[in-house]
This record gives C-alpha cells, structure tokens and sequence, in this order.
C-alpha cells in the first residue's frame, strides 16, 4: 500500500518573507523546516506601513486581526531643530488619515511576532522552526532538492526557498555572488528599541530631526516602548558596514544635538541592533530548478518604497497559490509566480530609487522641498481638508 506523502519545503530564513511563506505553504498543504542562522528570534525594527497586496494576503491567510492589534496610532508627529525646539507639527488625525483604512502602522519585529505564533500554533507539527542552522551546500535533481544544514544534516525537499535577506546564503550558492545583484544606494539605515524615551519625548509621538544627509527619528509605540531610526547617506556602505553600528552611528551622530547623546547612550546595552547598507537586489530570475528567492533575497525595494514588508507577504501568498494550481508542475508555478510578483517588486525599486533623497536630503534647499507638503499639513485648515478628503478616498 502507497501512503500519500505532502510535498516539503525547507524555507532559510525566520523573518517576515520566511514565516510568511512557512505559513502558506503549511496552508497549501505542504511540510516545511523553517533554518534561521540566528541562535534564537530577533525582536524590534523599524516602524513600516502594511498595506496594498500585503494587507489583501494578510486577510486570506487569516493573520490580518492579530496584526490589526499591533497598530500603531500616532498621536502627533514631531519635526524638530538640533536644539530640541520643534520645527513644525503634523497632527494625529492628519497622520491617521494618511494612512487609511486598509493600511496599518507597524514595527516589523511585531509582524514576524504574528506570523510566528501562527506557524509554531496552528501549523505547529507541520512547520519545524530550526535556529543557529544555516545552508553551506545545495544540490539539485530533477526530483528535488538536498540542502546541507552547518548542523551536519542533509535535508531533502521538494522546493528550496531562500528568505534569508539581503545578504542572502541562498542565492550567493545557486545564484551566484551578492555583488553581481547588489545595487547600493549609498545610505545607512540603523534601528535599535530603546530601553527609555529620551527626555524631550513625549509618549505615543514620533519625533525627528532631519539635517544635510542624516536623519534621527524617535518612535514612540506604547507607554514603555520606543525605537530609534538612523538613517544616512555615505559614499563608501561597504566601509561603514564593516565597521559596525557602535562606530560607525557614533561617528555620523556624534555631533548632531537633540536627543541624539541620550539614544547614542543607549546604543551598547540595546540587545538587538539593525544596521545595513541600503541597497536593492537586481536579480535576473528569481527561481533556479527547485530553489526559488523571496522577500529581500529576491528584490529588496529598500525602506525607501516603504513596501517591503507588505510585499514579502504577498509574495509568499501568490507563491502558495501558484503551487495550489499547479501541484505536479513545481516549475511552472513558480514562472506564474514570478511573472505575477515582478511586475510589483519592480515598480516599488523605481519609486525607492526616485525618492531615495527624501529620507537625508543632500542640502538645506532639498530639506525644504521635502517638508513643504508635511509644513502644509501641519496648517490647522489645511489639516481638517486633508482628514475629509482622504476619508472620503479611502
């Protein structure tokens, strides 16, 4: 007697692509192990909007409600001089307004928090989550995959999927090296939780300051929870990157005023720093026989475009549902998958490239030009024709 065996997946990666994709495969009926390098989750990053095609998978997939209680709701948001005084103020209803209905403010580590609890509970038994593994070798047959884990054990598979970043081991051993595909867009991004709010910070309001090619922005996410954002442009990203986040944030901020010593002060104790060039993945084709890239290890639109977050779950869900279609035919669906999700992930890699000087404006003149329309906001009637005429849009 033949016993029916549901197709498996190994998936590299445990962040937001990586959970995400475990997620809906388990959904699609498949098996999947789950290899992160780092020896347990991370927590913390950066505050993005979920939106768009994300947001639309996020409800399919049934994670949509836990996500909606992560919610960030802003009370103001703060634009402030290096010594503290503020510049202008864009107010809560405004910025809430501007995010809309089906959209939602939150901090990345809080969306991998709710697609893990969705893969450890109802997946669980289905989907392993392994830490402190990663792939050192990956060889393919026309029936399916072995990944050899730096824990001495050779998974087979029927689908390799590399959800494991910017600097992707994935790609790196069957795609070739990262600097064939990296395009560095010459700035720095940092994000760290703080253990405190900075004095001058009140809670529940994001706050920044914003001079010649840098920008310090405090988030404020809850009575006790803050996170910190650095963001920078640099003509050598290589350079910074080597030298680390303690060096190298030091030296960009270290005279920057503000609140900028205080959080600077709490960079050493902070448990989990992000730190990374920004720079997109221009990769030719996303899949390789068995081994497909998803998420940042495919395309990495940058903070810039501010969708990737969304776009590494849509992805994961269009993958899903490509192999739903066609279970027999692995390779066809993911040729439907790519040519569904390309079009997307390369029209946000535009935008990001387009407004890249926005986020650390070269000089006082583009500074200006950037605040214009959020001074204009921050006007009283101004303010309320904004709130009616994007309730009405959304």
């Amino acid at each position: 007697m033949t016993t029916h065996r549901n197709p498996r997946a190994v998936v590299v990666g445990a962040g937001i692509a990586g959970l995400a994709t475990a997620l809906r495969l388990y959904q699609a009926g498949w098996e999947a192990l789950v290899v992160e390098r780092a020896p347990e989750r991370r927590s913390g990053g950066y505050a993005v909007t979920f939106a768009g095609l994300g947001y639309d998978a996020a409800e399919r997939m049934g994670v949509l409600p836990e996500l909606a209680r992560r919610h960030i709701v802003p009370d103001r948001m703060d634009y402030v001089r290096p010594d503290g005084r503020t510049r202008f103020t864009v107010p809560g209803p405004t910025v809430r307004a501007m995010v809309g209905d089906r959209s939602l403010n939150i901090l990345r580590g809080d969306i991998e928090d709710v697609l893990y609890a969705a893969v450890t509970g109802a997946a669980s038994g289905t989907v392993e989550v392994r830490f402190g593994a990663s792939v050192t070798e990956v060889r393919q047959d026309p029936d399916g995959v072995d990944v050899t884990l730096s824990d001495g054990t050779v998974e087979r598979a029927d689908l390799l999927v590399g959800a494991d970043g910017l600097h992707s081991a994935v790609r790196r051993l069957v795609f070739g090296p990262e600097d064939d595909v990296r395009l560095d867009l010459n700035h720095m991004a940092g994000v760290f939780e703080l253990d405190r709010l900075p004095d001058g910070v009140e809670p529940g309001v994001t706050a920044s300051l914003t001079d010649t090619g840098r920008t310090l922005a405090v988030v404020s996410v809850g009575a006790q929870r803050a996170v910190a954002f650095f963001g920078y442009r640099t003509q050598r990203p290589s350079a910074e990157l080597a030298d680390g986040p303690h060096v190298a944030l030091a030296r960009a901020y270290g005279d920057m005023g503000w609140v900028a010593p205080q959080v600077l002060g709490q960079l050493a104790g902070a448990g989990s720093v992000y730190f990374d060039t920004v720079s997109q993945m221009v990769v030719g084709g996303w899949s390789r026989d068995r081994v497909v890239l998803l998420g940042d290890a495919a395309w990495c639109v940058t903070l810039f475009a501010g969708y990737g977050s969304s776009l590494a779950v849509a992805g994961a869900d269009a993958l899903g549902a490509a192999l739903e279609r066609h279970p027999a035919d692995v390779a066809l669906a993911l040729r439907e998958w790519e040519a569904q999700i390309r079009p997307e992930a390369e029209r946000k890699q535009r935008l990001g490239r387009q407004v890249k000087g926005l986020y650390a404006p070269a000089d006082p003149f583009r500074l200006w030009v950037r605040d214009l329309p959020l001074r204009l906001a921050s006007y009283r009637p101004v303010s309320a024709l904004l709130q009616r005429r994007l309730q009405l849009t959304s």
